[in-house]
C-alpha cells in the first residue's frame, strides 16, 4: 500500500472514529432515560421484588459500556438519505441495543461467563444472590435476558411514526432476532468440528453477528429515513459480510493475542470455553501434531493457566498464524471499505465516508 492511500486511510478512519465518539455520548443519556422511564411504562406485578432487580441488572449492564457501533450504524444510514433526524430513529436505536443486551445476558449463561464489560454478567449476579439456589439462579438470568428481548420490540412499537414505518422495522428486528439465535445454535455445532472451515466460521459470523449487529441498524436507518431497501438490499448485504467477517476476525485476534491492559481481560478466553474461533483455527491449521495436541488439551479447559496460553501464543507466532490473521482481517476490512465506496452514486457522499472508514478503524484497533 502507498503511503498516500495509507494516510488516506488513516485520515478516513479517524473521522468515523470520531462521529462514534459523538453517537455514544449522545445515546447513552437518551438510553439512561429510557431505563428511568420504565417504572412509569411498563405494568409490572406490584408485589415483586425480583422484577425490579432484574430490570436493575438490565439497566446495569446496558449502561455499562458498550461502543454503540450498531447505533452508529443506524444514524449514518439514514444519513446516507437525510441530514435531518427521521421519525422512529431514536426508537430503533433503544430496540437495537435492548437486543444487544438480551444477546449478552444469554451469551454469559451459554459461556458461563462471570465478567461483561468490568462488571459481573447478569448470570453470575444472580449467582452471588442465590448461591443456595442456582436453578433459581439460572431461571432469573434466561428471564432477563428474554425481558430485554421483547422490550426490544415494544419500544419500535410505542414509536411515535407512521404505522407502515413501525411494522417494517418490527420485521427486521424480529428477522434479525430469530437468525442471530440460529447463528448461536451453529456456535455450539462448530465447536464439535476438529478443524471448522472458514465457511462455517464465516456462516457462524453472519448468523450470530453480523445480520443483528450490522446489516439490522442498516436496513433500520434507512427505512426511518424513507428509503425502498428493494433496490439496495444486495449492496447491504455484500458490505455487512466483509465488514463482519473482518470485525469478528478481529475480536478472536484480540481474544488470543491482545494486551490484557488494553482489552481489560486476560487472554484466552475462547480457548477456556472451547470455542474453536478464527484465532484458534489459525493456529489448529498451522500447528505441528504435537503442537496441536497442547491446543486441544487446552480448548474447553476453565483452568487452563497463563502459561499455557502463553506457549499456545508462541506456537501461532512461531507458525506467522497472528500475522496471518491480521492480514486476512485487513483484506477484509479493504474490501468493506471499498463496497461502501461504490454507493456514492445512490448516496450522500458525507455519511459513505463513514461506512468507508468504519471497517479501517476497526482493524487499527488491533495495533
Amino acid at each position: 500500500m502507498s503511503t498516500t492511500n495509507h494516510q488516506a486511510q488513516q485520515a478516513t478512519a479517524a473521522a468515523a472514529r470520531e462521529r462514534i465518539a459523538g453517537y455514544r455520548r449522545r445515546f447513552d443519556a437518551r438510553f439512561e432515560a429510557y431505563f428511568d422511564s420504565l417504572a412509569g411504562t411498563l405494568d409490572t406485578p406490584p408485589l415483586s421484588r425480583f422484577t425490579p432487580r432484574c430490570l436493575d441488572l438490565l439497566r446495569d449492564l446496558s449502561l455499562r459500556g458498550g461502543k454503540r457501533l450498531r447505533v452508529a450504524l443506524l444514524y449514518e444510514a439514514a444519513r446516507l438519505v437525510t441530514d435531518e433526524e427521521p421519525a422512529g430513529l431514536a426508537e430503533a436505536a433503544l430496540s437495537i441495543e435492548l437486543l444487544q443486551t438480551h444477546g449478552l445476558v444469554h451469551d454469559d449463561i451459554i459461556d458461563d461467563a462471570p465478567v461483561r464489560r468490568g462488571g459481573p454478567s447478569t448470570y453470575y449476579a444472580y449467582r452471588r444472590e442465590f448461591p443456595e439456589a442456582p436453578g433459581t439462579a439460572l431461571g432469573l438470568a434466561v428471564l432477563a435476558g428474554d425481558l430485554a428481548a421483547f422490550l426490544s420490540m415494544r419500544i419500535l412499537l410505542e414509536a411515535d411514526a407512521p404505522a407502515a414505518l413501525k411494522q417494517a422495522m418490527l420485521e427486521v428486528q424480529l428477522g434479525a432476532g430469530a437468525e442471530t439465535v440460529a447463528g448461536q445454535i451453529t456456535d455450539l455445532e462448530r465447536d464439535f468440528e476438529p478443524l471448522p472451515s472458514e465457511e462455517l466460521l464465516h456462516t457462524v459470523t453472519e448468523y450470530k453477528s453480523t445480520r443483528y449487529s450490522i446489516l439490522a441498524p442498516l436496513r433500520l436507518g434507512l427505512l426511518a429515513a424513507g428509503e425502498d431497501l428493494a433496490g439496495h438490499d444486495e449492496r447491504l448485504r455484500r458490505y455487512a459480510t466483509l465488514a463482519g467477517i473482518s470485525g469478528q476476525m478481529r475480536d478472536d485476534y484480540l481474544d488470543l493475542f491482545g494486551d490484557e491492559h488494553a482489552t481489560g481481560k486476560s487472554p484466552g478466553s475462547d480457548i477456556r470455553s472451547g470455542r474453536r474461533s478464527y484465532a484458534v483455527r489459525a493456529v489448529l491449521a498451522a500447528a505441528t501434531t504435537a503442537e496441536r495436541a497442547v491446543l486441544e488439551s487446552a480448548l474447553g479447559d476453565p483452568d487452563c493457566t497463563a502459561a499455557t496460553i502463553d506457549r499456545i501464543r508462541g506456537i501461532a507466532r512461531d507458525h506467522g498464524a497472528d500475522a496471518g490473521l491480521r492480514s486476512a482481517m485487513r483484506r477484509y476490512a479493504e474490501d468493506a471499505a471499498a463496497e461502501a465506496s461504490a454507493w456514492r452514486p445512490h448516496w450522500r457522499a458525507e455519511a459513505v465516508s463513514f461506512f468507508e472508514g468504519l471497517p479501517l478503524w476497526n482493524v487499527q484497533r488491533t495495533q
